[in-house]
Formats: C-alpha cells, structure tokens, sequence
C-alpha cells in the first residue's frame, strides 16, 4: 500500500511523533493507522516527542579519555533523581563509548551511531524516554587533543568538567589549573584572547557609569581604564587570583613554573537552560579553600 502525505499528517497530529517516525511506522503496518499508532508507542517515539520540549537541565558531565584525545560530554534528563537512575548511567556509558571509538562530528552523527546490539544511540535514547518517563537528550560534548602538552582533567562532581593542555609544570599543576578553570570560570587564557567587540560593549557600560558620577571628562576616562583593567583580570585565565592562593595570580603561578596553558574547555551542567540557578563554582572555590586549610 502507498503511504501518502495526508496518512503521515493524520498519523503525526494523533501520535506527536516525528514524520520520518511515522512515515516508517505506516510502511511497516502496511497504511494501517491505528496498527502504526501502537507500533509507536511500543517503539516508545510518540512518548519521545510528547517529552521532547519539556526541559532537560540536570543529568550528568562526562570526561573521556583515550592516548591523545579528550572529551568533555553532557547527557540531560530533566530531574537529578533520573540521573542516578542506572538506565540513564548506562545510556551515558554507550554515549561516551561511542564517542571515543568513533569520530563524530556533531550530536547528530553521534546518536547515529550504532551499539554494540545493533540499535543506533537515537534508538536507546527514545527508548530510555519511554522507560524512565523523561526528556532525556545528548546536548553536547567538545574536545582537546593532544599536541606538545599534557592533558589534565578535573570534575566536581557530576555537574562541572574541565579539561586542561597545560605545556610544562607536571601534571599536579594541570591538575590544579582544572580545578581553578572549575571554580573561576574563565572566559579565555589572555587579554589578548578577548574580542574587541566584547570589550567595546563593557567600555561602554562603564563609560555611562562613570559620566552619571558628574566627574570631569579626564577623571571619567581614568575611572573607565581601572574598571576595565579590573574585568579584563576577572575575566582571563592569568590575571585571576589563584582559588588555592589569592596572593597571587594564575599567570604568576604559570610563571614561576615554566608553564603555559595552551587551551582548556569547561562545562557546568544545565549552563544557558532556564532551569533553578544553583552556583556549583563557589562550590568548588570553598571546597578548594578548605583543602588549603586542612
């Protein structure tokens, strides 16, 4: 039987799956409607696209590593209770595995991969929808390899990740370096790294600050430098205070070691998803204090 546009209309306002779902779904019930409807609910699709916009902010960040390549990786579900559950960690282990022994350009090549059962990772997802009862969704996942550095990690808990190509130092002061990058979030390395148009944005607002003050136009522009010398040291890797020591800065750390940072990646689960705001970096920045303390 010929699977027309209309059957495939009819089948995706009453399902909520996708087309190419439902087009497959009426090809293997020979065009019977309500024989495709039950194919995808079985299949678990329809509940997948019913879930598909419901936000997905918690669920877990993963750091991968093989001899000269690694990955930061983040698996959504919309609640920390379905992130511990073991379908959802298991799913996060065939993402990450995928992941290392293929070489998956973007998150739809990824979840195009195929398991070792045979099933691609797209099917595993939309089963584990229809499982657990949630939005789950592979979201993103960056890399760094190797070049004439160390790479160096550091994770808190489930909810931040960091990679680090530190060049010099030892892989301890990488290791420190991730753990600053965790909790201080840096924007780039160098001021020299930060867009000019970015910078121009924030002169600007500081401009208009400093003018609403009524001082004179020489004391204005004195005033804009300082405050934009202080964000360009807030905002660059080298020129924050050090979390473990604030006496001096990561550049002068760098520095005394004979290191040099050549690229880093960070990750905080749920960052730009309107979800309930929970500041895990000052987390991380206590946790790294007490540890000096103790």
């Amino acid at each position: 039987m010929t699977v027309t546009a209309s059957m495939v209309k009819e089948l995706r306002t009453r399902s909520g799956a996708g087309m190419m779902e439902c087009k497959k779904a009426l090809v293997e019930t020979a065009g019977d409607i309500e024989a495709a409807i039950s194919h995808l609910r079985k299949s678990g699709a329809a509940k997948a696209a019913k879930k598909a916009g419901r936000i997905a902010a918690e669920g877990k960040i993963l750091i991968l590593s093989d001899t000269d390549k690694s990955f930061l990786l983040e698996v959504n579900s919309e609640t920390d209770f379905v992130a511990k559950d073991s379908n959802f960690l298991s799913f996060c282990e065939d993402v990450g595995s995928a992941l290392l022994i293929g070489s998956s350009g973007n998150v739809d090549e990824l979840l195009a991969s195929r398991t070792s059962s045979g099933e691609t990772l797209e099917d595993k997802r939309l089963e584990l929808i229809s499982t657990v009862g949630e939005n789950i969704s592979v979201r993103r996942f960056e890399s760094i390899e190797k070049s004439s550095g160390l790479i160096e990690s550091y994770a808190h808990g489930d909810r931040i990740g960091v990679l680090v190509e530190l060049e010099g130092g030892g892989a301890e002061l990488a290791r420190s370096i991730a753990m600053h990058i965790a909790a201080s979030n840096p924007l780039c390395i160098l001021e020299s790294d930060l867009d000019s148009a970015f910078l121009d944005k924030e002169k600007t607002i500081y401009l208009a600050q400093a003018k609403e003050t009524g001082k004179p136009d020489n004391i204005v522009e004195k005033m804009v430098e300082g405050r934009m010398r202080k964000f360009k040291s807030e905002v660059t890797l080298t020129g924050q205070p050090y979390v473990k020591d604030p006496e001096q800065t990561v550049g002068e750390l760098l520095h005394a070691n004979e290191a040099r940072v050549i690229s880093f990646k960070r990750f905080e689960l749920g960052e730009g998803v309107e979800k309930k705001q929970e500041n895990f970096a000052e987390e991380v920045q206590a946790q790294a204090q007490s540890a000096i303390k103790s």
